[in-house]
């Protein structure tokens, strides 16, 4: 069996080749497709490769690694590989999919919880597995969502950028206390109930929202309200819900009319949780008072992409309009899809992975949570 993994991961992880058959290892070479990797340059991508290369390699010695990002165009490069292995920016659409089958895939990997751009359906009428990474660190991202959060609301990379040039006047820097202010967190899975953790600490009030209520959550001092309810009333509004029909531009023309004005939102989910339209327009009339974002709903064209050597004509041909827009805003902080990167959540990710495609090799059963579709899923 041989494994194809667009864009990867060296180092920390606990499984050792001695922990393998030879069969499986002999019989199991991997293909690693690998995008946004800079072998030279110190990259969050390429800190990525170093933490998994290394286990994968172990457990699988006849590794090979080729640059690319999954898609139709793409897949073709899998053929022969019973395993594929993805990112959240990777394209397994049904047309993905398809050509993945055709070329013997019987496995999709997952290097992250989500799997909201795998074409599920597609995958059960081709018979391919699909497994996730349903747990790497949620401390990781609900830590990131704070330090967005902080940012945004005491302006911190405007007054970093006044400071470098020599600027030292506070004009445009206010901030407010989130002390005594009233926080929404929308998704109280493991991370959420982690930021909830994390805002009470701080002293404010949490309003949660959840189809499923947590008593981890209600323990911590979470109140349980109706979305609208929340949005309503949160002086704060961060998001961690997956990313499906029901939750898609949650946050849409309506929601910033119901929000108080000045309102700031985090987001270190998913992109499309936001109509980027609307928050275009809360940004502009001040209902929104500003924006803290780890994801952005066309973020696959963008993200994990290096642009600071393109001129600018090709940069203004790669963004679409609305990101321009967004990124002209002062009060908003975009970063590059990193809440989940730290050593931590890599070494935890690699070893996750690494168990996925063994258990799929060896026929076994996959860790708990972490099979989508397979036996037992369809």
């Amino acid at each position: 069996m041989s494994l194809a993994l667009p864009y990867t991961i060296r180092g920390l992880c606990e499984i050792k080749s001695g922990d393998l058959s030879g069969s499986v290892r002999g019989r199991f070479p991997v293909f690693v497709c690998l995008h946004a990797i800079h072998p030279v340059r110190a990259t969050p991508a390429r800190y990525v490769y170093d933490f998994l290369e290394g286990p994968l390699k172990q457990a699988f010695p006849h590794t090979s690694m080729v640059d690319a990002r999954l898609s139709p165009s793409t897949a073709p490069l899998t053929s022969g590989m019973d395993a594929v292995c993805l990112f959240v920016n990777d394209d397994a659409s049904a047309e993905t999919v398809e050509i993945l089958a055709a070329n013997g895939t019987r496995l999709i990997a997952m290097r992250c919880a989500g799997y909201d751009r795998v074409d599920v359906d597609a995958c059960r009428r081709h018979g391919v597995t699909v497994a996730r990474v349903p747990e790497y660190s949620p401390h990781a991202v609900a830590e990131h969502a704070l330090a967005l959060l902080m940012a945004v609301n005491r302006h911190l990379p405007a007054a970093h950028s006044r400071t470098r040039e020599g600027n030292f006047t506070l004009s445009g820097l206010v901030g407010v206390d989130l002390y005594g202010k009233t926080a929404g967190v929308v998704g109280t899975g493991k991370i959420g109930r982690c930021l909830i953790r994390i805002l009470r600490g701080l002293g404010m009030r949490v309003l949660a929202h959840d189809v499923a209520e947590s008593p981890e959550a209600r323990s911590l001092g979470a109140d349980y309200v109706e979305r609208d309810y929340l949005i309503a009333n949160s002086d704060v509004i961060s998001l961690h819900a997956p990313l499906m029909d029901s939750t898609r531009h949650m946050i849409d023309r309506r929601a910033v009319e119901l929000m108080r004005p000045g309102c700031l939102i985090v987001n270190v989910a998913r992109g499309g949780l936001i109509d980027t339209a609307a928050l275009l327009q809360g940004l502009k009339s001040g209902q929104v008072g500003g924006a803290a974002l780890d994801t952005y709903e066309k973020e696959d064209k963008i993200f994990f992409k290096d642009f600071s050597s393109s001129s600018m004509s090709k940069r203004m041909e790669a963004w679409d309009d609305e990101f321009k827009l967004l990124k002209s805003f002062p009060n908003v902080l975009i970063t590059p899809h990193s809440a989940f990167l730290t050593r931590e959540a890599l070494a935890n990710i690699a070893n996750s992975t690494v168990a996925n495609v063994l258990s799929f090799a060896e026929g076994k059963p996959f860790p708990e949570n972490a099979l989508v579709v397979g036996p037992g899923k369809n």
